[in-house]
């Protein structure tokens, strides 16, 4: 076994370690959780868009105990400003400066909940830390620690207090996922499991912040045949050429899929990405970049006209090369 075939044995396994835990809090929803996972090492952010109360900030929470992640949560509100979340300049009488007072993004797991609920003037502070890992404060520059992830929530657009977010930001969310309500024997574990404790508590830490930067590091080591990747732009290039869309997927969305088929190999334990890999991430990487024309809107949703794209473009057979 080579060196690079026993780093990526391992990081697997602690992988599957890292999902054992989460699942002591996240119940019967794997699928998330994987696609969480699978957009953190693809070094992107997550937006979790659904009904209050179904384990979105609990997700967070789990992910960031897990892997030691220094997390910090804010509640977005009509009255948050830019400098609660990016931080100010304070002049400082005794040393006679300026001094900068960080905001709250200034973590490892940055949660923002809520975020469709804020002014446009926050949610502008948001474009330059998820795009370039970096805030400016009155001119100066700031680095924001490494890894660096976003995991926001918001409402169903309509539900109170709330307003849609700019396409401008939505696309730099890598992933859009929705919890959805649990079943019965599910709602049940949680019932019982709550009873008596917390289960946050029970979740143990599996890996730090120097592994997950090796984690997101191999993941560039994973292999995309020529093939793969015409597949890929195939699929985009439906999506801008689609009578029902509007706006079709941008190159930061291409680079997304890109970046998140690798993930989704690795999760399944190899280092090349396949077609099939391509499938199982598309929807949850462009479903929330497009954009419909009205006339569709009334009668389809994002969800399923790229379903439809799935089935009209070919897929390639790997086997024949």
């Amino acid at each position: 076994m080579t060196q690079t075939e026993s780093r990526f044995a391992a990081a697997y396994k602690k992988t599957g370690q890292i999902i054992s835990e989460i699942k002591k809090v996240i119940i019967n929803k794997d699928e998330v959780i994987s696609k969480a996972l699978m957009t953190l090492f693809a070094n992107g952010h997550l937006l979790l868009e659904d009904v209050p109360g179904v384990g979105k900030t609990t997700l967070a929470l789990a992910l960031s105990k897990a892997m030691a992640l220094d997390c910090k949560r804010l509640q977005f509100t009509p009255d948050v400003m830019p400098s609660d979340i990016i931080g100010f300049t304070m002049y400082n009488k005794q040393s006679g400066q300026f001094e900068y007072r960080p905001g709250a993004a200034l973590c490892n797991l940055f949660l923002a909940d809520e975020i469709n609920r804020t002014s446009s003037r926050s949610q502008s502070a948001l474009l330059e830390l998820m795009e370039e890992r970096k805030v400016t404060v009155d001119g100066v520059t700031h680095e924001l620690p490494s890894p660096y992830f976003v995991i926001a929530t918001q409402n169903p657009i309509g539900s109170a207090g709330t307003q849609p977010l700019p396409e401008s930001q939505l696309d730099r969310f890598m992933v859009c996922l929705s919890m959805g309500y649990p079943d019965a024997e599910s709602e049940i574990a949680i019932l019982k499991g709550r009873e008596t404790q917390d289960p946050l508590q029970q979740v143990e830490t599996v890996i730090d912040s120097q592994e997950i930067l090796e984690i997101q590091k191999l993941m560039e080591t994973i292999y995309i045949d020529d093939t793969v990747y015409h597949y890929l732009l195939s699929l985009v290039t439906a999506t801008r050429n689609h009578p029902s869309i509007k706006m079709g997927l941008s190159p930061r969305g291409s680079l997304a899929l890109m970046r998140m088929s690798k993930t989704c190999a690795f999760l399944h334990n190899r280092d090349y990405v396949t077609p099939v890999d391509l499938k199982e991430i598309f929807l949850c990487v462009c479903a929330h970049r497009i954009v419909l024309t009205s006339k569709a809107r009334a009668s389809s949703s994002a969800e399923e006209i790229l379903s439809a794209i799935l089935e009209e473009v070919p897929m390639p057979d790997l086997t024949k090369k």
